[in-house]
């Protein structure tokens, strides 16, 4: 496929595929089923694994584009449901698409609004053409098919776009599972036709492979999405909506071997450091999560000796950065006494504190796991960290 510099898994016919010789991905070093590439797009080279900040809006909550740039972040994600309703996907494309709109340089990948409209609930109606129901915020009727969700995506202008799909909560039963990633799979030849129409080269789409919890579904949406085509990523869906963490680490596991390794696998909606790590394990690249910066607004920090609340009473005298072990601004500057005076206090800038330092956390994890790939350590530095991540959570549990 043009635009790939390596590709030793079988090669499907493609069709109908553009040209997208801006981007590539290149595996560097192996440790089991985790692997360190470099996922190469028009805006720039990603590392992975890597985790992406939300901004749902064209804004990561509290942070600006230098502050994410400080946490050594290199992708970020927004969503095409919420630009949609507003200010308006052709608004974004009037003044130049996200990257000139919120002043980010780097990779962007937009979600399709799948899950958006999923949480709706009695706010939609899903039928084989496409999602009808009521924005959020002024109640006005809506419809997305998978043409249009295209084409809102190509007016935002991000490197990478994922298809429209169904969503449904993890523990489907295996009807409702089949129904939902069946009709996934459908709309993806439509996206696929919609986006091949006018794709200059300069984004690429993604599929999201659906099926629930059952195995047996999931390997017959990859094997069928692979048939279609030599696609450039795989969006994994569908996990983290209320499935048990052994079920997604099972499904996982099922789609490192369908999945070809010549190509970037990306966990759509999964954030909490421990399902990051066992998720390297399993083979994938890309991960986004809103859990960094909406702990960080409700006070918690994620830390290497756990979690923490900065509103606890305990902290009022602590003059210990909130993790010795970061090096973030916040925890270069201020002390978890000051933090906590902040929430109490409720001062804005607080909220803007935490959700960098988290940011930086998972970032800068995700760093770490990448390196210990490269020398060879991976194995050993990831068991150690599950396992003091463990052991801290039952310390937490039971104080």
């Amino acid at each position: 496929m043009p635009g790939f510099r390596r590709g030793t898994d079988r090669h499907f016919p493609v069709t109908a595929r553009p040209s997208t010789s801006g981007f590539a991905f290149d595996v560097g070093a192996n440790c089991g089923a985790a692997r360190a590439g470099v996922f190469a797009t028009p805006h720039g080279t990603v590392e992975t694994p890597c985790f992406m900040p939300v901004g749902t809006q064209a804004t990561v909550k509290a942070l600006d584009p230098s502050d994410l740039r400080a946490a050594g972040a290199q992708m970020i994600l927004a969503n095409a449901y919420h630009l949609h309703l507003r200010p308006g996907d052709d608004v974004i494309a009037s003044l130049g698409g996200l990257h000139s709109f919120m002043a980010w340089d780097g990779p962007i990948l937009t979600d399709s609004g799948g899950f958006q409209v999923f949480s709706l609930e009695t706010l939609r109606t899903v039928s084989e053409d496409g999602v009808e129901f009521r924005s959020h915020i002024d109640g006005s009727k809506r419809f997305f098919t998978p043409e249009s969700v295209i084409e809102i995506e190509r007016n935002l202008g991000a490197d990478v776009v994922m298809q429209f799909d169904h969503v449904i909560p993890g523990q489907a039963d295996e009807e409702r599972s089949r129904d939902a990633s069946e009709r996934s799979i459908r709309w993806l030849v439509r996206c696929s036709a919609a986006f091949s129409e006018r794709s200059d080269g300069r984004q690429a789409l993604f599929p999201i492979v659906q099926g629930g919890i059952h195995p047996h579904l999931r390997a017959a949406a990859a094997q069928q999405i692979r048939s279609f085509g030599d696609w450039i990523g795989y969006g994994i869906g569908g996990l983290s909506v209320g499935e048990a963490k052994r079920d997604m680490y099972a499904v996982l596991d099922l789609l490192h071997a369908e999945l070809p390794a010549s190509r970037p696998r990306y966990l759509m909606g999964v954030g909490f450091p421990d399902d990051l790590v066992q998720a390297v394990r399993r083979g994938v690249d890309l991960f986004d999560c809103v859990a960094p910066t909406r702990m960080g607004r409700n006070g918690t920090a994620f830390t290497s000796e756990g979690r923490v609340n900065v509103r606890n009473a305990d902290l009022r005298r602590d003059a210990r950065p909130l993790d010795p072990a970061c090096t973030c601004s916040t925890c270069s500057r201020f002390s978890r006494g000051y933090l906590r005076h902040l929430f109490v206090a409720d001062e804005v800038l607080g909220l803007r504190l935490l959700s960098l330092h988290n940011v930086h956390f998972l970032v800068a994890l995700m760093r770490q796991a990448r390196q210990s790939i490269l020398d060879g350590s991976f194995d050993a530095w990831s068991r150690d960290w599950l396992a003091r991540n463990a052991s801290m959570a039952v310390l937490d549990s039971s104080s």
